[in-house]
């Protein structure tokens, strides 16, 4: 990305750095979507990152002969490549912010991303979600079940690329740590 996406890695790593959580938000109920997750969103739509939905049509053309010219028939198959709704995207970078999902969300994202990669419609896909490191912070705080074992996090995500399913897609893998904290290390712990 350093080479290629110099101004989308600038973007995301500002953002990221001017993003804070507190200790509160970690007891927070989120729903459907936290309010750090309000906030990062905030962040990277300033940037011009915004949610997008991509999908793709195949054409299947027929021909008579190895020259194509002239096809016979032509079919076209809407929504060939359906994906899901990708968080951030900006030109040909892709980004999904996995903060407390089901860990098979993982499976969902790295599809999508190798389809499009495939497709040329993507370049890059960026996973952002939880490190190790914050495990200890978790279980400090007594919410540990809360983030459980079965919900994403960069363990989570490792192995999966480690076993290819990103295809040819290259992923930048982002572990968010107890710095992103502004009160950790207060009374609040």
């Amino acid at each position: 990305m350093e080479s290629s996406f110099a101004a989308e890695l600038s973007e995301l790593t500002e953002a990221l750095t001017e993003f804070k959580m507190s200790v509160n938000d970690l007891r927070r109920g989120g729903g459907n979507e936290s309010a750090h997750t309000k906030r990062f969103k905030s962040l990277m739509n300033m940037r011009g990152w915004n949610e997008r939905r991509l999908t793709a049509d195949l054409i299947v053309k027929t021909f008579e002969d190895r020259k194509k010219a002239n096809p016979v028939t032509e079919e076209i198959l809407e929504g060939f490549l359906d994906g899901h709704n990708i968080d951030f995207v900006k030109g040909r970078v892709a980004v999904e912010w996995e903060w407390n999902s089901k860990d098979q969300t993982f499976d969902r994202d790295l599809i999508a991303f190798r389809a499009f990669f495939e497709s040329n419609v993507i370049d890059v896909g960026v996973i952002v979600t939880r490190s190790a490191s914050l495990n200890p912070v978790f279980r400090e705080l007594g919410i540990m079940t809360k983030y459980g074992a079965s919900t994403t996090w960069i363990g989570k995500l490792i192995p999966r690329i480690n076993a290819g399913r990103n295809g040819g897609c290259p992923i930048l893998c982002i572990g968010i740590t107890p710095n992103i904290f502004d009160d950790i290390g207060n009374d609040d712990v």
